[in-house]
């Protein structure tokens, strides 16, 4: 279920809003996120006129107001659309609609009340009852002023605009002032027990959520993804934080919601970056897919700007379930690997008159190969049956590892070996279940041969001592980026996996995920092939660090150092700080 939500942003887009615990204490870091609270980053390049034609209204009638709306939707992209969508819709049961809401559309002061405040406890909206939380927003007067013009006025919504006075008004009025709702959401939690053999650091604090890190092989530097599309390069030693690439500088994209997953760098050097946008315009709503890059190797201390280098399009999800185009990877072979999730839950046809009912597209819930030589490139379909593949690496010996996160059904998340050619068994099969998830999940193919995710040996990551094997993690626990440890790391780590995970999205009775895991596969006599009687694979799995705040990818960065994102600060499903921006931890073994 990963990244049919991912969250926001708050801080400003300037290197000195990156607060660097190499040169700050606790305190002074604290205190600077604190001032940092009330801005915002900038998102991609919304114009305003643009961007509700594309939800489905007219252009604002006067400039103040079309300047409102932008402002209104960077917000929206910001901090959101992970739970309320791209276009509003919301996620079925879980978290309302805000397109054609009567709760949006009610009392001013009640909706402004729950941004400031945050919202818990049982709602009703358009006749439906919903029961998760909101955690305060953490804007300023303006921001809110903004965001809820936008989407008062979007995907069909005609309401009333507000102002920032009005939102001023409301918040004098709060028991809980702007001070007191600043202090609760600016804090990060302490730093987890560093595992035996190794150093826990927090490198950096991010204005925006990250949702990938990369590296072009340098040492002493990494690069870093927004959701938004802005890309940094962070100092390895230091923390420091500088921009490479502005989002408003490269999307080509005139309206609606810029969603970018994916970054990797080539032999060349060049960038690249993934993007998926809903464009609603047509009798059926699309994903348009675009894969930027740069025209040579990024320049020390010069911005650069990716141009369009592929673009696809296929029909956008159903319902909330638009995975979209995500990790990028330069593969041993040279060729550079992308994941394409899936664009429904388990193959539902859904109500929407609007989403196509077609099922799965043949671009969809697979892995591509692409050849970065070629100007025009064609995906090759290198993989099939795979969900939302959100995390993929190798082995030294060539093997190729991937993450893959389950449905809303309890079926458990997945860790595979990636055989070109191969099946992993979606929408047909989910992890090591035989039965259907859903009445209405389709029969495989008669000729269909699936391949199984790896068997979790334990002792961690949803193992269960006595009870049925495992394939592999916990549901819903969100396993994220993966990277391999190499002979530079400590002997009890070298040799495996280390897998954030991003956590649950849906309420459960407790959560899972929030950490991340070490993941040592057994050896196989060939790549993709278990030496299991059943064919099957085993995979040791313990718990490495937790709690983490909604971990979303790592990456080896040098001998020894592994850089971990967390894309926002709780450390829980509904816990403070899940709308703020997180940091990047640098886990470095003793003595590198």
């Amino acid at each position: 279920m990963l990244f049919r939500s991912s969250l926001r942003s708050l801080a400003k887009a300037q290197p000195a809003a990156f607060v660097s615990r190499a040169t700050a204490s606790a305190a002074a870091a604290g205190a600077a996120a604190a001032l940092l609270l009330m801005e915002l980053t900038p998102a991609g390049p919304l114009l305003a006129a643009e961007t509700t034609a594309a939800a489905g209204t007219s252009a604002p009638p006067d400039a103040g107001l079309a300047a409102r709306m932008e402002r209104g939707a960077k917000v929206y992209s910001q901090i959101c659309w992970t739970c309320h969508q791209t276009g509003g819709q919301g996620l079925p049961g879980i978290f309302p609609p805000l397109a054609g809401s009567d709760y949006l559309m009610g009392s001013n002061e009640r909706i402004i009340r729950d941004l400031i405040l945050g919202l818990s406890g049982e709602v009703t909206v358009n006749g439906v009852k919903y029961n998760n939380v909101m955690p305060p927003s953490g804007l300023d007067d303006a921001r809110i002023a903004d965001v809820l013009t936008y989407t008062r006025r979007s995907w069909g919504n005609e309401g009333q605009a507000l102002t920032e006075a009005e939102v001023a008004r409301v918040r004098e009025t709060l028991s809980r002032t702007r001070e007191n709702v600043a202090a609760m959401q600016a804090g990060f939690l302490p730093l987890p027990p560093a595992p035996e053999g190794f150093t826990l650091t927090e490198l950096a604090q991010t204005p925006e959520q990250v949702s990938r890190l990369a590296s072009d092989g340098s040492p002493g530097h990494a690069f870093m993804l927004s959701t938004t599309g802005n890309v940094w390069r962070v100092d390895t030693e230091t923390g420091a934080v500088r921009t490479v690439v502005r989002a408003e500088d490269f999307l080509t994209a005139k309206g609606g919601g810029i969603n970018c997953m994916g970054l990797a760098l080539d032999r060349k050097k060049r960038l690249y970056i993934t993007s998926n946008r809903q464009d609603r315009s047509g009798p059926v709503a699309m994903n348009r897919v675009m894969i930027y890059r740069t025209g040579a190797p990024l320049a020390e201390g010069v911005p650069a700007k990716p141009e369009p280098w592929l673009e696809v399009s296929y029909p956008w999800g159903i319902g909330p379930f638009n995975h979209g185009v995500g990790h990028l990877a330069l593969g041993p072979d040279g060729m550079l690997y992308c994941g394409s999730g899936s664009r429904t839950d388990g193959n539902e046809p859904g109500n929407d008159d609007h989403l196509a009912k077609t099922g799965e597209d043949p671009l969809t819930a697979c892995l591509w190969r692409l050849d970065p030589e070629q100007m025009k490139p064609e995906p090759e379909i290198f993989a099939r049956g795979l969900r939302n593949p959100y995390g993929f690496c190798w082995t030294p010996e060539g093997e190729l590892f991937a993450t893959d996160n389950g449905p809303d059904a309890d079926a458990p998340e997945e860790l595979n070996v990636i055989v070109r050619g191969a099946h992993y068994g979606f929408p047909y099969q989910f992890s090591d279940w035989t039965q259907k998830a859903y009445p209405y999940s389709p029969d495989a193919p008669a000729d269909l041969k699936t391949t199984r995710p790896l068997v979790n040996s334990g002792p961690d990551g949803g193992f269960s001592p006595g009870g049925p094997p495992m394939s592999t993690f916990d549901a819903h626990s969100c396993p994220a980026g993966i990277c391999y440890l190499d002979s530079s790391f400590p002997e009890g780590s070298r040799g495996a996996f280390l897998i954030p995970r991003f956590g649950n999205m849906l309420p459960k009775p407790h959560d899972t995920g929030f950490d991340a895991v070490l993941a040592r596969p057994e050896t196989a006599s060939a790549p993709g092939r278990g030496g299991n009687p059943d064919g099957t694979r085993k995979v040791s799995v313990r718990t490495f660090l937790k709690p983490l705040g909604r971990p979303v990818d790592a990456l080896v960065s040098g001998p020894g150092t592994v850089l971990i994102a967390e894309y926002s600060r709780s450390a829980s499903n509904s816990g403070p700080g899940a709308m703020l921006p997180g940091r990047i931890l640098r886990l470095r073994a003793a003595g590198k």
